[in-house]
């Protein structure tokens, strides 16, 4: 059996930036198992696979642990693949996964637009092995659908965070998102997920689908300039629209080959 696969860097303004997500178009969907194995074979945060689903797509997201129920880089990368690698000639693709339908537009410059559900969080009480695991007390806590998020007082906060993986490890969540005021945008992040075999995220869309509607909350305004903190930096211009929460980033190929199984 053999697949081709693309690895693509997803909100990247820099050649080695942003996050790489390995997509595999397919026809039909493998077996399960054989998914978790190439996607702990490539130990990229996500490997993405899709298949056509009438005239829309299929997507599922592994990362080199467990299968997750939203990615957003990983279908920016996808979406790259198939408007420039695969011949689709549409303005919009529409892929449908374990959180509805998430679509992606091509936007103005080359970029593309993620167009995800907003998952507002909410206020709740601080986990000891949450403060413990960040070394340090957050100025607030909320709950998400997947993960925590912790609020520090300002950007150089979170860049001086270097958290503990096993404490974090240990809290009943996909993962910790930490977040503060930007110096030269309007929020900065770092998102760690040693539950799902990922330390830390290079850039992580779903996190943003909460980030967006608390930020746009905040500051009074929908329209918000984000980098996610990481080595490699994540540079996203987002909207909180309706409802929904519009991501926008540039994505590059890095390289394409073929798995033999």
């Amino acid at each position: 059996m053999e697949m081709k696969v693309y690895v693509v860097n997803a909100f990247a303004e820099a050649t080695f930036g942003g996050n790489p997500a390995a997509v595999v178009p397919l026809q039909e969907w493998p077996a399960e198992g054989l998914m978790q194995q190439i996607a702990s074979q490539h130990n990229l945060a996500e490997t993405a696979f899709v298949v056509p689903q009438g005239g829309d797509f299929a997507i599922r997201w592994f990362t080199p642990s467990v299968e997750v129920a939203l990615c957003g880089h990983a279908t920016l990368a996808s979406a790259h693949v198939y408007f420039h690698h695969l011949g689709v000639e549409r303005d919009t693709l529409v892929f449908h996964s374990k959180s509805g339908p998430l679509m992606v537009k091509k936007a103005p410059g080359g970029r593309l637009t993620l167009d995800f559900p907003e998952d507002p969080p909410v206020a709740c009480e601080l986990p000891p092995a949450l403060a413990a695991g960040l070394k340090t007390t957050p100025v607030a806590v909320f709950k998400t659908s997947f993960d925590y998020m912790a609020v520090l007082a300002g950007q150089q906060d979170i860049e001086n965070l270097s958290p503990d993986m096993g404490l974090l490890k240990t809290l009943p969540v996909r993962g910790v998102l930490v977040t503060a005021p930007g110096k030269e945008t309007d929020f900065v992040s770092r998102c760690f997920f040693p539950q799902s075999g990922i330390d830390e995220d290079p850039v992580t869309g779903s996190a943003h689908t909460a980030l967006v509607p608390y930020w746009a909350g905040v500051l009074g305004k929908s329209k918000l300039a984000a980098v996610q903190l990481s080595q490699r930096r994540g540079y996203l211009a987002c909207e909180w629209k309706q409802g929904r929460v519009l991501m926008t980033g540039r994505a590059a190929t890095y390289l394409s080959g073929v798995i033999y199984i």
